[in-house]
């Protein structure tokens, strides 16, 4: 992955150089550099949507949601895979060679995903623990620190965000392997930009030079606590302006069709606005869009812009940003609406895009912002216990960096990350006072980009309860589960095998010991009834029974469905049976006359075989006659693997503990049995359904005390309490919504829900 990441960075690089090459060759015709300015960015995302598109959609977005979902235990099918792996890799670099505000951080946790599946399934050959599926959710652990671990040399950062990010409950024999992985990524990173005389040593990413002794005063942790709270409610802000866009784009149908059918036109538009704004000569010379492409190192300088105004020499770079008609307070100011705006809507390009990284730079100049206020209002400092200490604009830009991304993603671990990326531990008390209040606003108003993004793409999600939802406690299973559960019973018949088959599109289903008992004996996987039920009625065993039913002809005669079938040998009844090739078939009708074995076909059997194709019809009545009589036999379970431990809930399990073990377990449904007999089952989008709006949703309310009440319940009171001791609301809304829990399966950007 660090070579991944390094390749990427370069090509990347190259790619910027270039770009700004054409558009200084240019210099001083205008209209030329205007058109180099927006058709090389704009030929690169055109490209990049190009790609996805044709090689994998699956690498479309950050991949930290579908991660997140993965880590869950669905199965979100082709996201892992070497296609999605090319595609990410490819469509990134093109999208950070454009320039527009799209980061490489989310997708870089996709693309260590990949690989750390695709090496488990290298190494399955050698052991094969890695085809195990809970190993190789073991391995994502540590590629998600790896892939933040190789993106900014942060493997402190990158191991307690990937555990904040994409682990609900977190197992601590990952915590090592995670440090482990990491670690070693962003080690071999930084020696390969060493190596190609990038840097000249082992230095941070942005590294800093913020005086150690005494970088900050008490008396500014007032400030720093205001860039906390105000960037909570610009995260919440940020993550309710991304998802009302896309929703937006799909509740207007015709508008949606459009660009569905024209995929490059959304990312066209997008693109060719935002380089047009930026552009230097135009809007652009008062955003500092000369340094579009360097933003970070400049904000996080060290000098302060407003005692350098008139002397911009000694800012170098940083010069950008003071313009001669405008105020520094301006520039940042417009920098950052116009950029919130961007990142809001270039996130949503079909491209792989993440958004940690344009939101790190919106709380740089944020933090700039106030910063720069800050040092305005004290010209010369602030006086403490009579040393006089400078106000450090740079720092302020850092701390807004860490406050604006962890509102956004709901971590803190993002305070590692900037002092890890900054090379300095100087602000860390003011940077996590700063985060802990951005994520206590944030999370208070909005899910997080990643949570965001799985409600939208309706991917399999179980969100948090909140701390006030008194109806955790008072909702029980019994509430909530789906009474009418298809089953399959030890002593069924194979055509009630079959009919519940075509009837159902779950996983598995549940094994009980008949209709009457109802004692759950375990779990069938779906793919094992298929399998059991094939083999029963295939050619194949009827051509078997053909060939014992000649055996014993002469013996005993057969009163059945073959009783009026022509005493033909087993390959004529394959020939009329069996979809063989043209070659085979000319072969039995130029061989009828042989005795070859492979058509089996005699000089006595020829006339026979014309008068079985001359008669199909009725002699596919009697191979349906014979199949009806196989239907109507029991099922046999001796071939078939059954789960004897289904994980299983009791009926008066409340809300709260079954949010928990479906979140510690990952589970995707479980069966709710009383004293051993299947009551109903519930599935994660019941759950899911429950949590989000249980007071709205008909389930009505518990009163505090009924658990106490209805602990001396009688086991007939329990039976009727299927359905006449249900709030009746909730009774009706069962009744209209029956329904077997759901299977879901992810293809593509939108996922496919099967009932």
């Amino acid at each position: 992955m660090a070579l991944v990441s390094w390749g990427v960075d370069y090509a990347s690089a190259k790619t910027v150089q270039a770009y700004k090459w054409i558009y200084g060759a240019l210099h001083p015709n205008v209209p030329l550099q205007y058109a180099a300015w927006v058709a090389v960015p704009l030929s690169l995302i055109l490209f990049a949507a190009s790609f996805c598109h044709f090689v994998s959609p699956q690498a479309v977005g950050s991949g930290i949601p579908e991660l997140k979902t993965i880590m869950r235990g669905v199965v979100l099918k082709e996201y892992l895979t070497l296609k999605a792996f090319v595609a990410k890799v490819v469509a990134l670099t093109a999208g950070l060679g454009s320039g527009m505000p799209v980061g490489k951080e989310g997708p870089f946790v996709h693309i260590a995903s990949i690989c750390a599946v695709v090496l488990s399934k290298f190494m399955s050959i050698f052991c094969g623990v890695y085809e195990n599926g809970h190993r190789q959710l073991d391995l994502l652990v540590p590629a998600c620190a790896v892939g933040v671990g190789c993106c900014f040399k942060a493997p402190l950062g990158g191991v307690l965000f990937s555990i904040e990010v994409t682990s609900t409950y977190f197992a601590v024999r990952n915590y090592w392997r995670g440090f482990f992985a990491a670690t070693f990524s962003a080690f071999v990173f930084r020696v390969l930009a060493v190596w190609n005389k990038d840097a000249v040593t082992i230095t941070a990413l942005f590294r800093t030079n913020f005086r150690m002794d005494f970088p900050f005063d008490l008396q500014e942790l007032p400030a720093f606590a205001i860039i906390g709270i105000c960037s909570g409610f610009l995260g919440a802000f940020f993550v309710y302006l991304n998802r009302q866009v896309v929703l937006g784009i799909r509740r207007h149908k015709a508008l949606s069709q459009f660009l569905t059918k024209y995929r490059l036109i959304y990312p066209a538009v997008i693109t060719f606005c935002i380089a047009s704004v930026t552009f230097p000569h135009g809007f652009g010379q008062f955003m500092a869009g000369e340094v579009r492409l360097e933003t970070i190192s400049t904000l996080f300088d060290n000098y302060t812009w407003i005692k350098h105004s008139g002397d911009t020499q000694i800012l170098g770079k940083s010069a950008a940003w003071i313009h001669p008609k405008v105020s520094v307070f301006v520039t940042i100011l417009l920098f950052f609406l116009v950029k919130f705006c961007m990142a809001v809507i270039a996130t949503t390009m079909p491209i792989p895009c993440g958004g940690f990284m344009p939101v790190f730079v919106l709380g740089a100049a944020f933090g700039r912002l106030i910063g720069e206020i800050m040092a305005s209002l004290f010209p010369n400092g602030i006086l403490f216990d009579d040393i006089l200490y400078q106000i450090l604009p740079g720092g302020y830009a850092v701390i807004g960096a860490a406050a604006l991304t962890g509102a956004v993603s709901h971590t803190v671990s993002t305070a590692v990350i900037c002092f890890e990326l900054t090379g300095q531990i100087s602000h860390i008390l003011p940077m996590m006072v700063a985060v802990i209040l951005a994520n206590m606003v944030a999370q208070s108003l909005q899910p997080s980009l990643y949570d965001s993004i799985i409600q939208v793409k309706k991917l399999p999600y179980l969100p948090d309860l909140g701390w006030n939802h008194i109806s955790k406690y008072n909702i029980f299973v019994e509430d909530i589960m789906v009474q009418d559960v298809k089953f399959v019973s030890s002593n069924c018949k194979y055509r009630d095998l079959q009919e519940v088959l075509q009837s159902t599109t779950v996983k598995s289903l549940p094994l009980v010991d008949s209709p009457e008992s109802m004692i759950l004996l375990g779990s069938v996987e779906r793919s094992e009834l298929q399998a059991l039920l094939q083999a029963h009625i295939s050619p194949e065993r009827r051509r078997l029974l053909n060939r014992e039913r000649q055996q014993k002809l002469n013996e005993a005669p057969y009163d059945g469905p073959w009783a009026n079938l022509p005493k033909l040998k087993h390959e004529s009844f394959a020939y009329v049976d069996e979809d063989e090739d043209t070659e085979e078939k000319g072969e039995v009708r130029e061989g009828s006359g042989q005795t070859e074995e492979g058509t089996g076909l005699g000089t006595q059997d020829s006339n026979a075989a014309s008068s079985c194709k001359s008669d199909s019809p009725s002699f596919l009545c009697q191979i349906d006659a014979w199949e009806q009589e196989e239907l109507d036999k029991n099922v046999c379970f001796d071939s078939c693997r059954v789960d004897p431990s289904p994980f299983q809930l009791v009926e008066r399990t409340s809300l709260h503990k079954t949010h928990t073990l479906f979140s510690l377990l990952g589970l995707s449904h479980a069966y709710v049995t009383s004293m051993g007999k299947l009551r109903g089952v519930l599935a994660l989008e019941e759950l899911q359904k429950a949590i989000e709006g249980s007071t709205r949703s008909g389930v009505r309310l518990r009163p505090p005390l009924a658990s106490f009440r209805d602990i001396s319940r009688t086991s007939s009171t329990a039976k009727a309490g299927q359905g006449a001791q249900l709030p009746e609301a909730h009774h009706l809304r069962l009744q209209e919504n029956t329904r077997v829990p759901t299977h879901v399966e992810h293809t593509g950007s939108s996922p496919l829900l099967l009932p």
